[in-house]
């Protein structure tokens, strides 16, 4: 009876699931994931793997054993199928191909390309479709492809590790080993999540960072500099061309093999001009990790969608002072090892 058949929201949560198995591997395009049933049984399921090869759906419906089910099926996907050729065909052209009847929709798609044509053009075939099924967990599924394209700049992260008294670095930028090993880790994956990573020319200059993935596997972001005045030694890391880096200056200077300069304009503002950048660049997200002159003007700025902050239990009694936050924006607060994350959301 149709009374016992599973709660569609089941076979959702299962499509969303799926699309976070695509994390780091998928952008710039967004986190889909897609569950085929039929009768209320899964019968197929995929996500999008990874940029450039095939979509959610195209993995789903591959899958199913018996193909001339699917013109009895109900097809779940978190992002409406798409309408335009990209690196693959529309999505929903392949969904009307195989005569789906029926498909539930998490999130309507605000890529201008597609922007409700999916949708459209299933029901002009004849197609059910139904919309906006957990409608909140996709958007935060998508955060970063929604504020891409929505407020039209990179999705923010800004990270820092502080004592227990407010101190983010010794006397004079000295570095300090702040969090401890479970910290370390969870930050490494936190760059496999995130397109890029950005750090203003204190931190580059004082901790002389690598800025990739060590201890988690994944992508290396693109590192992202602030070094107004080209002032940092050969020799630092983000200089080795191991990875694409990009760097933010007054002054010219042309690019080399994984290294890229952008001119900034000294009479504006810079994180405007920067994230403009980025955007056109297609960078749909960055995690800021530091210094305390760039997280403040990004603070101050209101221009950041995730805060996350280890504290941990030592103190060092003076140095350079950590940003100062009050509750508002608070999600949560947990224990990472001997120290303590804070999370904060402005999205």
């Amino acid at each position: 009876m149709a009374d016992d058949l599973p709660d569609d929201s089941l076979f959702m949560r299962r499509a969303l699931d799926l699309a976070l198995l695509g994390t780091g591997y998928a952008r710039p395009n967004p986190l889909v994931g897609c569950v085929v049933t039929h009768r209320g049984r899964i019968i197929g399921e995929g996500w999008h793997r990874q940029h450039g090869g095939p979509h959610a759906e195209v993995n789903a419906l591959a899958s199913v054993a018996d193909q001339s089910l699917l013109k009895e099926s109900r097809v779940y996907v978190t992002l409406e199928p798409c309408a335009h050729h990209g690196k693959t065909p529309p999505c929903a052209d392949l969904l009307i191909a195989h005569g789906v009847p029926e498909v539930v929709v998490c999130n309507d798609d605000p890529f201008p390309l597609v922007a409700g044509r999916g949708n459209a053009k299933l029901r002009a075939a004849g197609a059910r479709v139904e919309t906006g099924l957990l409608a909140p967990e996709g958007r935060w599924l998508n955060r970063r492809f929604f504020t891409f394209h929505e407020k039209k700049r990179p999705y923010l992260v800004l990270k820092w590790a502080e004592t227990a008294d407010g101190f983010l670095a010794g006397r004079y930028f000295q570095p300090v080993a702040i969090s401890g090993p479970q910290a370390r880790l969870l930050t490494h994956q936190w760059r496999a999540e995130e397109q890029a990573i950005l750090v203003g020319t204190r931190t580059a200059l004082h901790d002389n960072p690598h800025l990739n993935v060590r201890d988690w596997p994944g992508p290396n972001p693109l590192r992202v500099v602030l070094d107004k005045n080209l002032c940092l030694p050969p020799a630092h890391h983000v200089l080795d061309g191991h990875q694409p880096t990009l760097f933010y200056t007054y002054r010219q200077r042309p690019d080399a093999p994984n290294r890229a300069y952008a001119t900034l304009s000294e009479a504006d503002d810079l994180l405007p001009q920067i994230l403009a950048d980025l955007w056109q660049r297609q960078v749909q997200s960055v995690l800021v990790e530091g210094g305390p002159t760039v997280l403040n003007a990004l603070l101050n700025a209101g221009l950041w969608d995730e805060i996350r902050v280890f504290r941990s239990p030592q103190k060092l009694g003076a140095g350079v002072a950590a940003p100062r936050l009050g509750l508002s924006g608070l999600r949560s607060v947990e224990n990472v090892g001997d120290d303590e994350l804070f999370r904060y959301v402005n999205w």
